[in-house]
């Protein structure tokens, strides 16, 4: 489970969930994920501009939320920072934000079909993923959150969940920790395979709200993620850790 008791250890989790989501094949070579400063909710952490599976610590720059560098930076950043920042701003009880493009929930993002859990692990991505269209409030961009105005967008459309899918792109996901984000993610991706593969055979048939809420808020609690994240954390080459 990770231990986000100094900033030490909250940047070695980052890390490490960098390699998780690049393990389980949900974050590709252009997905970021995040973490809120464990003593200053006014920053975050990210890596520079580099793909997840070889992230390492010397890696991990530290932000204001407007994504400004907390020190002078001469790397290139991921563009889509301020898809974090926004969220962070926006949403005080959310700590970790992954961004991610994963196949499975592709279609969901270009079509009417609508992405909802159908097994009780997909609860935690919420009863509905909503979606964000950046052409309906911003017209012809190169697709990217790029700038707080969107970010701020996308977070309204996430609201208070966990989960939404960006038209054409991709999706993001956000939690309280960096344990809980890579499970939403990984469920998020597994759910969008299972009804994938389901939708052929018939009309699933999918979890109710009350059975969402109820589900999400038993494997979001701590011994679920501390199971799960072990189970990740070993898979990724970081057992013992």
């Amino acid at each position: 489970m990770p231990d986000n008791r100094t900033t030490e250890a909250t940047i070695r989790d980052l890390v490490i969930a960098n390699r998780i989501l690049a393990h389980e094949g949900v974050i590709d070579d252009f997905g970021h994920v995040s973490v809120r400063h464990p003593d200053r909710p006014d920053r975050y952490f990210l890596a520079r501009s580099r793909s997840p599976e070889i992230v390492t610590v010397d890696d991990i720059v530290e932000f204001e939320l407007d994504g400004t560098p907390v020190h002078p930076e001469t790397r290139k950043l991921y563009k889509e920072r301020a898809l974090h920042g926004a969220i962070y701003m926006d949403r005080s009880d959310v700590n970790a934000v992954a961004h991610h493009h994963a196949r499975s929930v592709l279609p969901f993002t270009i079509t009417d079909l609508v992405l909802r859990p159908v097994f009780h692990m997909a609860a935690v991505i919420g009863n509905e993923v909503p979606k964000w269209d950046s052409q309906a409030e911003f017209g012809d961009t190169d697709m990217l959150v790029d700038d707080l105005a969107k970010g701020h967008s996308l977070a309204k459309v996430l609201g208070q969940g966990t989960s939404a899918i960006l038209r054409g792109h991709g999706s993001v996901c956000a939690a309280q920790t960096l344990a809980a984000v890579c499970f939403i993610s990984v469920y998020l991706a597994e759910n969008a395979r299972v009804l994938l593969e389901t939708l052929p055979h018939g009309t699933p048939t999918y979890l109710t709200p009350g059975e969402v809420e109820k589900t999400a808020e038993m494997m979001l609690s701590d011994l679920p993620m501390e199971r799960a994240w072990a189970y990740y954390t070993a898979r990724a080459g970081f057992a013992g850790i």
